[in-house]
Parts: structure tokens; C-alpha cells; sequence
């Protein structure tokens, strides 16, 4: 028979519909509403449909992720691992609120449970990291115990930083292969929200407060070691980090080794910059600086389960 063609049999009763759509919250306007004075009920999806929306998904999730990674400070120290992730699995990236929540919540505890040594390792090599892309290694020449905020920041700072609170301090110092340079590297894990920490995040990047030279994070000087000499004095460059998706500042103080002091300290941004001529610059402080400051970073993000992978899908259900 002709497509289109009534024949005059009767046709079947089509299927009931179920009472409440899976899906869709108990009072939520659904995604088809009924036309005035015609009811309607979406035909049930064909292979091809099904197989067409799976694709669409895939690029709505590409496309997301791809939006939300300018949002990411700087570098994205910290959620960089996360963005990667989900690009190479856009599946995965629908999933991506939940995996949020639980990277945050995650990474107010992982520094409790994770070594030393994978938060601040003996040794940090860094590719690329040096002036003109010349790798770097950095050495530690030791770990300060861990403890509260108090006498970490110069004032201005810690008075920008106080809307974070300030759950956790972790920090370490560390020397180039030359011994001639030094650098503190701090992990503070703050107590704000989710909403707060992106909030801030916001406030802090549109306001530049990482670039005030008068609001520079403090080392932490280590006797017997190339550190011994390392105070407020000798700081020349820095980078204070403010995470948008995780409760975590990571920063970076650095100077030299033999304890002259820097008159004009300049933040890495500017210290990196090609073709600057400041000591700073000149003296590889700000890449170690700055690079220091992006690998532990990235080691912190290691420690935290959800922000590297959201894990197995739950017995039962496919992928969504």
C-alpha cells in the first residue's frame, strides 16, 4: 500500500504516554509544550534521530568547553587538566557540573591526604620555562611546615586576599641549577564557595591586584641553604594565581641566591615579556617565577581525583 493511502482498516491505539516524562523535574515546563487547543506528542525519536542528536551533543559539548576555557585565569593553572580532559572526551563533558562540584570539594582536603613530595617534588623540571624557551630544573631546598596565613602576604595583599579566607597554607622553596636564583612557591586553600572563589576570581583578574608592587607574597627563607639569605628585600618577581573553579590560590616569589636586594621587583607577567630589559627579566627571575608557580599548580591538580577524571560511569546507566 502507497504511503499516505487509508485503506479504512482501523489503525492501532498508539501507546500510552508515561505519566511523568523521564528527565524532567516534577514541575518543569517541558521541552515540547502542547499547541493551544491541540494537544501534542513528540513522535518517538528514529535511529537516525538519535544517532543525528548524539552528534549534535558532541559538538554543543565541544563548543562549551571551548567557551568556558576563556574564562579560565591566566594559564588555567588548576582546571587546565579538567578542560583537557573533556575536550578529548566530549561525552564525558556532560557530566561536567557534577565533576565540578566534586573537584571543588575535593580540593579543600587534598592536600591532607597526598605526600609531600607529589605537592612539592625534589626536583621540577620545566620545559620550555626558561628565558627564550630554555628548560628549567629547580631544586627544593626545603618545606615549610603547614599552618594558617598569618605573615605570608605584605598587608595590601593579605588584606585583597582575606575574602578567600584561608583554610590551609602549603609551602616551599626552591633553587635554579645554577644556585643562583631562588624561589618560594605557596598553595594557599581558601574557604569560600563556589560561587565566591568565581566571583573573586573575576574581581581579582579586571582589577590587576596580582601586579601591585606593594602587594607581593612573602618567602620563606631556609638556613645552611641557597634560601638562607632569601627576605622581603630580595624579592624581584612574583604571580599570584586566584583559581575560578577551585578553592586554591598558587603563587610565586623569587630572587637571588646571594642575598642582594631588588630595588624595582617586577610581576612575571610583565618579566617575561619578550624583549624586556629589566633584572627581572633579564635574570630569568620572573619564568622562574611563573613556572614554578604553573607546575605546582599542576601538581596540586593531580591530587585531586575529579579534576583529572570524572571517573567510571555507575553500574547500570550509559553514558550520558
Amino acid at each position: 500500500m502507497g504511503a499516505g493511502v487509508d485503506n479504512g482498516a482501523p489503525r492501532p491505539a498508539p501507546p500510552p504516554r508515561p505519566p511523568h516524562p523521564p528527565g524532567i523535574p516534577h514541575g518543569a515546563p517541558p521541552a515540547y509544550g502542547p499547541h493551544p487547543g491541540q494537544p501534542f506528542a513528540p513522535p518517538a525519536p528514529s535511529a537516525y534521530d538519535i544517532a543525528r542528536r548524539a552528534a549534535n551533543a558532541g559538538k554543543a559539548a565541544r563548543a562549551a568547553v571551548a567557551a568556558g576555557i576563556c574564562l579560565v585565569l591566566g594559564v588555567g593553572l588548576l582546571t587546565g587538566a579538567l578542560i583537557g580532559h573533556w575536550v578529548d572526551n566530549p561525552a564525558e563533558a556532560q557530566t561536567g557540573s557534577d565533576v565540578a562540584a566534586r573537584a571543588f570539594t575535593e580540593a579543600r582536603s587534598a592536600w591532607h591526604s597526598a605526600p609531600v613530595d607529589s605537592l612539592f617534588p625534589p626536583i621540577v623540571k620545566g620545559t620550555d620555562a626558561g628565558p627564550g624557551g630554555a628548560d628549567r630544573t629547580w631544586t627544593r631546598v626545603g618545606v615549610a611546615p603547614d599552618g594558617g596565613c598569618a605573615g605570608a602576604f605584605d598587608p595590601p595583599l593579605a588584606s585583597a586576599l582575606a575574602p578567600l579566607g584561608c583554610a590551609r597554607l602549603l609551602r616551599a622553596t626552591y633553587t635554579d641549577a645554577t644556585s643562583s636564583d631562588v624561589t618560594t612557591v605557596g598553595i594557599l586553600v581558601t574557604t569560600a564557595d563556589p560561587a565566591a572563589t568565581a566571583a573573586f576570581s573575576t574581581h581579582w583578574t579586571a582589577s590587576h591586584l596580582g601586579d601591585r608592587t606593594d602587594a607581593l607574597p612573602r618567602p620563606v627563607a631556609f638556613p645552611g641553604t641557597d634560601a638562607a639569605g632569601f627576605g622581603a628585600a630580595q624579592r624581584a618577581s612574583w604571580t599570584v594565581n586566584v583559581s575560578a573553579t577551585l578553592p586554591v590560590v598558587v603563587y610565586a616569589v623569587s630572587g637571588f641566591a646571594d642575598g642582594r636586594s631588588v630595588d624595582a621587583p617586577q610581576p612575571a607577567a610583565a618579566a617575561t615579556v619578550r624583549g624586556a630589559t629589566t633584572v627581572p627579566a633579564q635574570s630569568g627571575l620572573g619564568d622562574d617565577a611563573a613556572g614554578l608557580a604553573q607546575a605546582i599548580a599542576g601538581r596540586y591538580a593531580a591530587a585531586v581525583p575529579d579534576a583529572l577524571d570524572p571517573g567510571p560511569t555507575p553500574a547500570g546507566q550509559g553514558a550520558p
